[in-house]
């Protein structure tokens, strides 16, 4: 059995006690540290080589913590009925892990968000772990599958990165799909503009 295969098999199956007790002892130390930090080494080596991590100059780790829940609030509405105005929105319309990628962009501005990984969770906190590459290292402009990711800038604020895109609803196509493409705002403000053209006749 391969290196990689057996660590996926600690983190996917039933964890031992040692394992149990090491997870446990690493979310007490992540929740003493920063928000975000910059890490030296994966925590999950095979996740992090599947998603493109390579140990050489020019890629970065970054270890992020989220808080969970609040995404739901009461607002209030400026028009309409008094009754609508207390029940719960939802306000953030992105994933955990986007709201992650988009935290670590910007505490390193001069990289780019490559991928991104769950690596633990407790009652308050989701911690991901993000791989970022140096667009103006040298290492990275010479090698060619890098140089070309180094280009498309603010990649995490536009939801093009592989969370982003799950968020957006683009991993569905076909049937059910309709309405997400290209955006579910474009949707909206073309079926609009085809309703107010109907009106006027």
């Amino acid at each position: 059995m391969m290196l990689y295969q057996r660590i996926r098999d600690l983190w996917k199956g039933t964890p031992s006690k040692e394992m149990k007790q090491l997870r446990f002892e690493r979310l007490i130390q992540w929740r003493r540290e920063g928000a975000v930090i910059r890490i030296q080494r994966p925590t999950r080596l095979d996740r992090a080589r599947n998603l493109g991590y390579r140990a050489k100059q020019g890629i970065i780790l970054a270890r992020v913590r989220v808080s969970r829940g609040g995404r739901k609030r009461r607002g209030s509405l400026k028009t309409g009925r008094r009754s609508k105005n207390a029940t719960a929105r939802k306000i953030v319309n992105k994933n955990y892990q986007q709201i992650a990628e988009e935290r670590a962009n910007r505490n390193f501005k001069n990289c780019e968000i490559l991928n991104s990984y769950e690596v633990g969770k407790d009652g308050m906190h989701l911690f991901y772990e993000i791989i970022l590459i140096d667009r103006d290292h040298p290492q990275i402009k010479k090698d060619s599958q890098l140089s070309g990711l180094s280009e498309r800038r603010g990649k995490a604020f536009r939801g093009l990165t592989s969370s982003g895109r799950k968020s957006r609803g683009l991993r569905h196509k076909g049937v059910g799909a309709e309405k997400l493409r290209p955006s579910r705002n474009a949707h909206f403000k073309r079926k609009d503009a085809k309703q107010r053209k109907i009106d006027k006749l």
